[in-house]
């Protein structure tokens, strides 16, 4: 049972107000990811860089996610979500903050690094607040809104991004500036939050603790293959989709191009909305099919050059991302218990910024051994075979004979 002590200071938020800060936690971890989007074009021809390296500067974050998630996965079990959250947002202002200040290439995975400890630290804190901030039995509405956040950052960081890299002084540089001005708001709403004492049952903290109660293996393997095929959707439109939409289909626009990006955001929080009554089952099945469809529309409009299709295809993968990582989050936070919450998504987590960090370097390699048109032929089917993986699972899951059921998880 989670209990909260008195904070601190002399206001505390009450429990409305806790729940949507957590929920800006969870949507600063897009805007953090997402934020050198519309840059990396610009880093590309300043500094003379192959897709190599930038899809390079763009792993870095999601294998440092994992790294943290190994290390710190059940941290907030033990310490409190609030202690965790604010560590993580320390991390994410300074990685920021070098970017900000970038005077090379080396600066940029530094920040890199760093952005990827703070969303490797507040990710799963921040998203078993929002389930323990929701009033009695309004579990999947944390789980839509969670979604919706990540949705909201990743829109945030590529329009606002887009229209301060057209349109404003110091492209590569005041974009971020505006980024820690947001994230230093954030790190004093989150100062604000109740502090959770130490959770009755839950694993003692050590480097490596992340683990998965044998009792809800299967579950937790369909909604890591879920979270994954979401993320996967990400590791391609955030690490080269500007550079797609500059290079092959000929948008030189850095606003057109960070629309177009924002247009998957757009897509992800109005079918989180439509479809909140959806099952888990029925959430993985729906965004599988939705990833292979948008991925084959992204191969042909890479071929043919054609702007109208490639929007068509980010709409699709908007579908398949908010429907695949709704759908393993709705599976997972039904199956674990409050004691192993925090661990458990973390192991989600992991696997999902592991993978995603192996897609974005075979992508870059790729481009920069074939071309950019190759590594769309091939990376984009390989991204689509793994939603329709998450399909095969749930009809495997569905023939398997019935269990018994895991007990719905205590809030309090």
């Amino acid at each position: 049972m989670t209990t909260l002590a008195t904070a601190g200071t002399s206001f505390t938020l009450g429990r409305r107000a806790s729940f949507w800060v957590s929920a800006a936690v969870v949507g600063h971890t897009l805007w953090t990811s997402a934020a050198p989007a519309c840059t990396y074009p610009l880093y590309a021809a300043q500094w003379h860089l192959t897709p190599t390296v930038i899809t390079s500067i763009f792993a870095v974050y999601p294998i440092t996610v994992v790294a943290a998630l190994l290390l710190f996965g059940n941290l907030s079990d033990q310490i409190g979500r609030r202690a965790t959250m604010l560590l993580g947002l320390a991390a994410s202002l300074l990685g920021v903050l070098l970017f900000a200040a970038a005077p090379s290439v080396a600066w940029i995975f530094i920040g890199r690094f760093f952005m990827g400890v703070g969303v490797g630290l507040s990710t799963s804190p921040a998203t078993a607040a929002l389930v323990e901030f929701s009033a009695a039995g309004q579990s999947e509405r944390a789980n839509a809104v969670a979604t919706i956040a990540t949705a909201v950052g990743l829109a945030a960081a590529t329009l606002i991004g887009g229209g301060l890299i057209q349109y404003a002084p110091f492209p590569t540089h005041l974009n971020f500036w505006v980024l820690f001005a947001v994230l230093a708001m954030l790190f004093g709403a989150t100062w604000l939050l109740p502090r959770h004492a130490a959770i009755d049952g839950a694993a003692r903290w050590r480097p490596g603790a992340v683990s998965v109660p044998k009792s809800i293996r299967w579950p937790f393997a369909i909604s890591a293959v879920a979270v994954t095929g979401g993320y996967a959707l990400g590791a391609l439109f955030l690490s080269l989709g500007t550079q797609v939409a500059h290079d092959l289909i000929g948008s030189a626009n850095a606003l057109v191009n960070g629309a177009a990006i924002a247009l998957f955001a757009t897509v992800t929080g109005a079918v989180t909305l439509a479809a909140k009554r959806l099952s888990a089952n029925a959430s993985i099945v729906l965004g599988g099919l939705s990833s292979a469809t948008g991925m084959g529309l992204l191969a042909l409009s890479a071929n043919n050059h054609s702007l109208p299709v490639f929007l068509v295809g980010l709409a699709f993968g908007g579908a398949a991302y908010s429907l695949q990582f709704r759908g393993g989050l709705t599976m997972i936070n039904a199956s674990a218990s409050p004691a192993h919450r925090a661990g458990t998504l973390s192991a989600i987590f992991l696997i999902g910024y592991l993978l995603m960090g192996a897609i974005a370097m075979a992508l870059g390699i790729s481009a920069t051994a074939w071309g950019l048109r190759a590594a769309i032929d091939v990376g984009a089917p390989g991204i689509g075979l793994i939603g329709l993986l998450g399909v095969v699972l749930v009809a495997w899951n569905v023939r398997l004979p019935v269990r018994a059921p895991v007990a719905a998880p205590c809030l309090r």
